[in-house]
């Protein structure tokens, strides 16, 4: 197979297959050994080290995805995040990052950067400006996420590659939200691609994984610290999520259309105060998200006026599930200040914007109707609920 010019769909089924010679099966093998031969191998395979058959089959498919050399496959989100930012800042080394950023991230920066003597700063918009008066000599790395998690803001990714380069320093994106069926961020210049492959690669909510993919010498220097970290995933998971990935364009591409129609329904409804998506023209990053994204992802955020109880809204859902994580087939929800950015202080949601009324929104493959059924008769639960009580 000619794997130059495969349509997405086709590199989600075909790219990273393990062949089965022995029975030929149409799917790949599971090798479930934690111990391989070391003597007249061509490959000394240790799971830890991340060169099992399926670890390797499949970091092909991720590698292909993401229009980049090599990739690697974690334990979770985190840990790929965690691994690769600490695989290339060191004592005295300082990295910029946006102010919206996910909370298991902000906190791993301003939790455990200090023990490690690495500095850091937050850019406070989005703007060339913002990033760029942040960096310093010492400044070893950008990082953003594109788009944010929860408030949907887009980042101009040409413009964060060229800053990285003109400054000599590596750029970095958490490229969970938009998924690759939705963003290549390497098609502009970024450096390291990281998803937690939890969402939308995995997209069934059964799966904790994490992925990087970038060049090879960049792979090779995340691996290193890799390798002595140990954040590897079982063989068993990883083929579960090379199982899934074969249908995440579909899937994606179904998210998408969902949430683009239900953004537009709750921007009308009185009860919502404002919408976050990137595929609405009064989103203030509409049209740099039209130019670098392929689709507006399945994910949005909205608020409930001040004056609406969010958590009567949210018990009397039936069909939309209150529940952490997201970008399963299943339409979920939550309160970021519970749950994705709780451990942030009240102070530091307030400087993210991040009220009590927001809810993030990982809209599903249901049919788009009935996800909008079941958003109004919350809405209208919620308003009789305050009818009553006066």
């Amino acid at each position: 197979m000619n794997e130059k010019n495969l349509g997405v769909n086709t590199i989600c089924t075909h790219v990273g297959e393990v062949e089965d010679k022995q029975f030929k099966g149409a799917i790949s093998p599971l090798y479930m050994s934690t111990s391989y031969a070391y003597e007249d191998v061509e490959i000394k395979r240790y799971p830890r080290y991340f060169n099992t058959p399926n670890q390797e089959a499949l970091c092909k498919k991720i590698a292909k995805l993401e229009k980049c050399e090599n990739a690697l496959i974690f334990g979770s989100g985190m840990a790929a995040i965690s691994t690769t930012l600490l695989a290339f800042l060191h004592t005295g080394d300082h990295v910029v990052l946006p102010q919206t950023l996910y909370g298991g991230t902000f906190n791993l920066v301003v939790e455990e950067f200090h023990k490690f003597g690495i500095e850091y700063s937050f850019a406070k918009g989005f703007s060339e400006d913002d990033f760029s008066e942040l960096i310093q000599e010492n400044t070893k790395m950008l990082f953003v996420e594109s788009p944010s998690n929860p408030l949907m803001r887009i980042t101009d990714l040409k413009m964060i590659s060229n800053l990285a380069k003109s400054h000599g320093i590596i750029s970095v994106i958490d490229n969970t939200f938009a998924s690759p069926i939705n963003q290549t961020p390497a098609d502009f210049g970024i450096d390291i691609m990281i998803h937690s492959a939890t969402k939308y690669m995995g997209g069934h909510s059964d799966i904790c994984a994490g992925a990087v993919a970038g060049s090879d010498d960049h792979i090779k220097t995340i691996w290193n610290l890799a390798k002595n970290l140990g954040g590897s995933l079982s063989d068993y998971t990883i083929w579960l999520l090379e199982r899934s990935m074969k249908t995440m364009g579909i899937r994606v591409r179904a998210h998408n259309e969902n949430a683009n129609k239900i953004a537009e329904w709750l921007e009308q409804h009185p009860l919502v105060e404002k919408v976050y998506y990137p595929g609405l023209r009064n989103h203030p990053e509409h049209e740099l998200a039209k130019k670098q994204m392929l689709g507006f992802t399945g994910m949005l955020s909205f608020e409930i006026k001040e004056s609406y109880d969010v958590r009567i809204f949210l018990k009397s859902l039936t069909l939309i599930k209150p529940s952490m994580s997201l970008a399963g087939v299943e339409s979920t929800i939550l309160s970021p200040a519970k749950t994705s950015h709780g451990l942030l202080t009240p102070e530091e949601r307030k400087r993210q914007n991040i009220s009590d009324g927001l809810l993030r929104f990982s809209v599903g493959i249901e049919d788009a109707n009935d996800i909008i059924s079941d958003l109004e008769q919350g809405l209208e639960t919620l308003l009789k609920e305050i009818k009553n009580e006066n």
